[in-house]
């Protein structure tokens, strides 16, 4: 993706462009549903928890996640919606248009989502005081039309590549046959020793020579939420190691990591008791994810107490009742020339 070249934007502080005011919707577990979005502390869903009995007071606004593993989370609403307790709705001082307002969520979520987490919450006066980069006119002003430009640019390209994507794979997918497939628990001697991570809170991390990623609890960028300086004394893990996530919105979640790296709070890393292929990691990665997902559930159930004891994939087989590793890797590499074959249609 090419860079966006910022060296003639300007320094603007939030507060000086937007109010904010914070949710007041309480116990969304004891609402009927209903039409009404609701906005919560989620990243997920444009940060909809969910569909309520409530009254729909605000429209065509920025919303900003103020906890949970969502936390800073930015997104723009084109549709009546309210926001509970864990959020805060951010009412422009001067009118801007729609598309600046997608184009201003965004800048706000590169800043915010990285810095703040469920350790160190973001809060509107936190919000207020934040300097965000907007491209300006001559009389240094945001240019709202540079934005508007853009992303109607950025729409039009999303589009396009939609529509190709329907015409590729919009047929009917033949399903996998796992009926003499066999469950494996990670940390059985083919598979994984299970490590419980380095434990680490982001906000007390430096970044002034950073060199380690961070994984947290996260499902976009392998789980990486941060890359800060190395601690002196912790060795980090090696790249090709595997992490998943043991909770929150994106419980299951699991990744190989491709550089060094360190972990937040409950984050395991499972690190392969043999060679592995990485088209085997991957395979097994989704398997994770899906029994993850499929069994478990976020802030009720979760894996903290599953992973050494009852949690398992299922995973294709030999013969002998040991992994196919043969048959990941062909699958693996069908799925990665089929996609390589559907992105040489694409336009970037």
């Amino acid at each position: 993706m090419r860079k966006i070249d910022t060296t003639n934007w300007g320094d603007f502080r939030v507060g000086d462009l937007f109010d904010f005011e914070r949710g007041k919707v309480k116990k969304l577990q004891i609402l009927p549903e209903g039409p009404t979005p609701v906005v919560a502390a989620a990243r997920s869903c444009q940060g909809v928890a969910g569909y309520y009995e409530a009254d729909a007071p605000y429209c065509n606004q920025i919303t900003i996640s103020c906890n949970g593993v969502g936390c800073g989370s930015s997104f723009y609403h084109n549709y009546p919606f309210n926001v509970n307790g864990d959020a805060i709705v951010l009412k422009e001082k001067v009118e801007i248009p729609e598309k600046a307002k997608i184009f201003i969520s965004c800048m706000l979520d590169g800043v915010l989502f990285r810095k703040y987490s469920y350790e160190e919450k973001c809060s509107p006066q936190k919000v207020s005081d934040e300097i965000i980069k907007l491209p300006i006119t001559a009389d240094n002003k945001p240019d709202w039309q540079h934005m508007e430009r853009y992303m109607q640019q950025k729409e039009d390209g999303a589009r396009n590549n939609i529509s190709l994507l329907y015409n590729i794979v919009g047929k009917p997918r033949t399903k996998i046959d796992t009926t003499t497939w066999k469950r494996f628990h990670l940390y059985d001697d083919t598979l994984f020793t299970i490590d419980s991570g380095t434990k680490l809170d982001k906000v007390k991390m430096t970044d002034n020579n950073p060199s380690i990623n961070f994984v947290g609890r996260a499902n976009a960028n392998n789980g990486v939420t941060d890359f800060i300086d190395e601690i002196e004394g912790l060795t980090p893990y090696e790249a090709g190691n595997l992490t998943i996530s043991l909770g929150g919105e994106y419980l299951g979640s699991c990744f190989i990591q491709e550089k060094p790296f360190y972990t937040s709070q409950n984050v395991n890393v499972l690190i392969p008791k043999h060679i592995m292929s990485d088209h085997c990691k991957r395979f097994i990665s989704i398997m994770v994810f899906k029994e993850g997902r499929l069994r478990y559930k976020a802030f009720i159930d979760e894996l903290n107490r599953h992973m050494r004891t009852d949690f398992s994939v299922l995973l294709p087989v030999t013969s002998t009742g040991t992994p196919d590793w043969d048959y990941m890797e062909q699958y693996m590499e069908s799925i990665e020339r089929k996609t390589q074959t559907i992105l040489s249609f694409l336009t970037i």
